[in-house]
This record gives structure tokens, sequence and C-alpha cells, in this order.
């Protein structure tokens, strides 16, 4: 009898948990998405106490449905205590989180697969990975409709690995040819099973891709934001855009990587987007730090973005397409 009562406790946990990490629209067919990046926690450093504090600042004014953290979480030793520490505080709030790994993350002395391992035994953790890609911080979230009958919108979460390796190429990393074909055939199918018409989707991942360069160089783009670095893009260019492009269902992209910026331009109908600095002083960073919200609308016609900063302060809100939309209003 104790251990059909054991087994029953079990099952009923499962169940609990796996319907909390549901991720839907809202009733006014809402989804917020809380971006943190560059966290680059040191455990039991003072100089990363203002990280942790922006984090739990954001989560309690925000109450975001999901937290996807795009890379870079720790940036010192012990690895594994610095991880959960960052991992324990997003837990607390009982809101479901997703990673992708940034190219500092496994330098701490604990490699991708272990630092997995370990986001999965978080209860809130949606953070997995495709076997046979390259990377380990390849999956999608769905999120359904409020009343759950279709998926509304699809995240891609993807690993932009961290350096070129590539022989004679040198600088930073890039999503691979086996990830872009995973990507290219699973929008295939999230289109056909909405008969024929892309899902609205969103892409999240560390490294930049080369196309923010020649989006801020193009002057009939619409930028908003703050721009204080170059691009640290990989010196290749391995056609991610272009798939995204060609399948049409790619509404915004979501980086982090480079601190000194937080801007989003519109170009070619998608939205190239960094997050706000999330860390503190371990590193080098010129910006206050903060995070970026994103809230999607179950119709798809748009989405709003805005960086949160200390205090709640709100700044560089935005809808998407709308307001970067060039000279919109000059004819009317």
């Amino acid at each position: 009898m104790k251990f059909v009562c054991a087994l029953l406790c079990l099952l009923c946990t499962t169940f609990c948990i796996k319907a909390q990490n549901v991720l839907k629209f809202n009733r006014e067919g809402k989804f917020k998405i809380v971006q943190f990046t560059d966290v680059h926690n040191v455990y039991q450093d003072a100089r990363s106490q203002v990280a942790l504090q922006r984090i739990r600042e954001v989560l309690a004014s925000e109450s975001p449905d999901l937290v996807i953290i795009t890379g870079d979480v720790i940036y010192g030793r012990p690895a594994e205590e610095g991880f959960r520490e960052v991992l324990f505080l997003v837990s607390e709030f009982k809101v479901p989180f997703g990673i992708t790994f940034g190219n500092h993350d496994d330098e701490q002395g604990m490699t991708r697969k272990l630092l997995l391992d370990i986001a999965s035994s978080y209860e809130y953790n949606l953070t997995s990975t495709a076997k046979g890609l390259s990377g380990f911080s390849n999956y999608i979230l769905t999120v359904k409709s409020n009343d759950e009958a279709k998926d509304a919108a699809i995240i891609y979460c993807m690993d932009s690995n961290s350096y070129s390796t590539i022989e004679g190429v040198k600088g930073y990393g890039f999503i691979k040819f086996d990830q872009i074909s995973w990507y290219r055939e699973n929008s295939k199918s999230f289109t056909s099973a909405n008969g024929g018409k892309p899902v609205q989707s969103f892409a999240f991942f560390h490294i930049p891709l080369p196309e923010y360069s020649y989006a801020v160089e193009d002057q009939n783009a619409v930028m908003m934001g703050t721009r204080m670095e170059p691009v640290c893009s990989s010196k290749l260019n391995s056609g991610m855009f272009a798939a995204m492009k060609e399948m049409g269902d790619i509404k915004g992209i979501f980086v982090g990587h480079d601190h000194d910026n937080d801007y989003a331009v519109y170009w070619n109908n998608i939205l190239l987007a960094y997050g706000r600095y999330s860390g503190g002083n371990t590193v080098y960073n010129h910006l206050s730090n903060g995070a970026r919200v994103i809230e999607l609308t179950e119709d798809g016609a748009s989405f709003t973005t805005w960086i949160i900063l200390e205090n709640g302060e709100r700044i560089n809100k935005a809808v998407c397409p709308d307001d970067f939309i060039k000279d919109k209003n000059k004819n009317m």
C-alpha cells in the first residue's frame, strides 16, 4: 500500500510539474518573455550582487511567463555553485526558464553537457538539447493559444557555439549547418501543421549574426537603443539569417554577447535585437544592467519590446513592426 501511495504521489508530482511548465497565451492574448543575458556570475563575489539583485527586481516587477538567459551565465569558479546561484534565484519565482549557452560558460571547469545536466535538475527548467546536433542548447518551445487548441508561437533556442573551428579562421563561433537544417525541417513541419501558413516564431542565442552589422549600416533601417561597440559576430556567415528568410516565420532574433549594445534594428522584416547586459562588474560593461522584455500577441500581428532597468524603469519601448517602419506617418 505504501508503495502504491508513493507511486501515485510521484505521478501526481510529475503531472503538476509538466502542467505548470505549459506555455500559453493569457486571456488577453499576451505572452511575456524576459531575456537576461551575460550575467557573468562569479560565486559569492560582491561584484555579482548587482546582477542577482537586478534579476530579482525584474522578475518581481514584470511577472513574465517565460525567462530565457542567452548565454554567459557564469564567469568564474567554482562553476557549479555560480551556475546554481543564478538558476536557484530564477526558480524561486516559479517561472519556466530556458538557457542558451555562451562562449564563456564552459570555460570555468565544466562542460556544456554538465551544465545542461545541472539545469535539468531544476523544476521549472525547459532547457534541453536536440540529439546529434552541434552544441548543447538547441531546443524548441511552443506557446499554445489561450484555449490550447494550436501552437500560436514558436521559440527556437540555439547554441551559437563558442569560437571558430575552421582552420585559418579566427574569431567567434557560429550556428552550424546541421543546426540550420534542424531549424528548417522543424519550421516546415510547423508551417504544414498550420495549414501552410508560417507560425510566428522567434529565435534566441548568444552570439549575434553578421547581419547585425549589415543592418546598422543600412540607412533605411530604423534602430532604437544604444550602440557603443562593434558587432562581435563570427567572421564567417553560415546562412542562418537566409534560412530564416526562406522559411518566412521568424519575426525577431534576440542575442547577447556585446555588453555595450542593447539596440534593436528592423531589417528585412525581422527585428534584430540585443538583450540588455544583466551582469555586474565582473567583466567589461559601460551600461547599467537590466533586461529586455518581449511581449508577444496571439494573433501575431505585432509584438512589443522594451528594456527594463533598476527600480523598474522602462526605456526604448517599441511595437514591432509599427515603430520600426521608416516615415510611416510622412504622408498622413
